[in-house]
């Protein structure tokens, strides 16, 4: 197992987002020992910070459960964009898990980049799309320690967590990544190349692709294939449509159009 090189020490970490991945990862982070600010868009209405309180909460009730220990919940602290991004000064480490559309996340990096403190290691969750362009028009400072930190749905359970470099990443960030990713949360780092989709959705989404084909032409139901292609073969009980509906039908558009293009 590797050890994480010691150029950086995390002990609290600003998740950017609080939807199904964020608040999941946000639990990981805080039973694997750092202090976790949760953030998310202010609500409209009521209690600013609900957005991410609401998301931790249905979180919490998911089963398989997100935490071994419901205690270190008091490890996280929920806010919102407008009033407490800047307290990402705090943080040791920024990990952006937004939704997939480059569009939105350049723009909130943008906002980052103004209380960011300089050396603070920032990463995104993205399930495809290049780093290159996620970083585009960001300081040298924040090229430097930003990558790709791809966790998979549900964080706690499965142990893959893909680490993928931009042009100008210090390799120092992507050694230090794929030694704390071992051994402190507990994965399997792979360091891969900066292409759509990276290495597991890229095959995963040609084979969930090729089975939608597969469907059509022998007119299966959604009910015959998730009872074919789950435990029947070895595989987890989510098969292939409720594996989709994990993922978030969303996401897999988004990966798969990225993939195409």
């Amino acid at each position: 197992m590797s050890t994480p090189i010691k150029t950086h020490q995390i002990r609290r970490v600003a998740v950017l987002g609080s939807g199904v991945m964020g608040s999941a990862i946000a639990c990981h982070l805080a039973q694997t020992g750092s202090e976790v600010l949760l953030l998310d868009l202010p609500s409209k209405e009521g209690p600013r910070n609900s957005p991410a309180e609401g998301a931790l909460k249905a979180s919490l009730k998911s089963k398989p459960s997100p935490l071994y220990s419901k205690r270190f919940v008091k490890r996280i602290e929920c806010g919102n964009f407008d009033d407490d991004l800047i307290r990402i000064a705090e943080c040791d480490w920024i990990i952006e898990v937004i939704v997939e559309r480059l569009d939105i996340k350049q723009q909130l990096f943008e906002r980052v980049e103004k209380y960011r403190k300089p050396g603070t290691l920032i990463t995104s969750n993205t399930s495809g799309i290049p780093i290159s362009q996620l970083s585009e028009g960001r300081s040298e400072d924040f090229q430097k320690h930003f990558c790709g930190t791809h966790f998979f749905n549900p964080p706690r359970y499965l142990q893959l967590l893909e680490i993928i470099p931009g042009p100008k990443t210090d390799l120092r960030v992507i050694d230090f990544f794929m030694g704390y990713g071992e051994s402190v949360l507990g994965k399997q780092s792979v360091l891969c190349k900066d292409t759509p989709a990276f290495i597991a959705n890229r095959v995963g989404v040609f084979a969930i692709q090729a089975l939608f084909h597969t469907v059509e032409d022998m007119g299966l139901s959604i009910e015959k294939v998730d009872k074919l292609t789950g435990p029947a073969m070895g595989r987890p009980k989510s098969a292939t449509f409720r594996t989709c509906d994990v993922v978030g039908l969303d996401t897999l558009v988004h990966v798969a159009n990225g993939v195409a293009s």
